[in-house]
């Protein structure tokens, strides 16, 4: 008898007293409903919960959206390159990194780093990264990327230390059914999804937290409305 054979035989022994057919506890499950976001509209219940996770929330109107970004970069743009080396021993090139779309939206003396497939060590000597979002979730202070543009590559927003997030106010939705559904009628559902909610971190069995473990140890998020 495999495992999933005895699984089962163990649940029709556990149901054997139970009357065939009875409807026992009919659950009323309306998934997609709206949720809310309680006393809070939803941008500021997004910030309240991004601000939870340790993350810095940024605010600005559409207008103030560069002046932001470099208040949000500030003495990041400036950090060194890492201490990994290149096939040639020379040191990986240092900068911030962001697409094209980012750069349109963003002007002023930031060193822009392209990324031109760059390898892990050169990502990781990169001072941070600027990105755009597809949508975000108030209740849970989740941001999500598809990786289309304006976000990079999956590994840009992953390896290097720091995670600038743009976010607008209208892409800031209640809940996950809500979000999920954004993203299917984008299209985006298609394409591969990173889901963030804080900085990287993790927790031994002592709950000491060490954060920057699996993605950025320091996430700033710009809330543009």
């Amino acid at each position: 008898m495999s495992a999933r054979e005895e699984i089962l035989q163990r649940v029709r022994t556990a149901l054997a007293d139970v009357p065939a057919g009875e409807d026992q506890h009919p659950i009323d499950w309306d998934y997609g409903r709206t949720v809310g976001t309680g006393d809070l509209g939803p941008v500021d219940r997004f910030a309240e919960r991004v601000a939870d996770y340790r993350a810095q929330v940024w605010r600005c109107a559409p207008a103030g959206l560069a002046e932001a970004v470099h208040a949000a970069l500030g003495p990041h743009a400036a950090m060194p390159a890492g201490s990994g080396l290149d096939a040639d021993g020379t040191a990986e090139p240092s900068g911030v990194l962001g697409d094209a779309v980012v750069r349109d939206l963003v002007v002023g003396p930031i060193p822009w780093l392209g990324d031109d497939a760059l390898t892990p060590y050169e990502l990781d000597a990169a001072a941070a990264v600027v990105t755009t979002a597809t949508v975000a979730i108030a209740n849970t202070g989740t941001i999500v990327l598809d990786h289309g543009p304006g976000q990079g590559r999956r590994a840009v927003t992953l390896v290097p230390d720091v995670h600038v997030c743009i976010v607008r106010a209208d892409q800031i939705v209640d809940d996950v059914p809500a979000a999920v559904a954004r993203l299917r009628e984008t299209g985006a559902h298609l394409r591969p999804l990173t889901w963030i909610s804080g900085p990287s971190a993790t927790s031994d069995i002592e709950l000491d937290r060490v954060e920057g473990v699996h993605g950025p140890r320091t996430l700033e998020v710009i809330i543009v409305d």
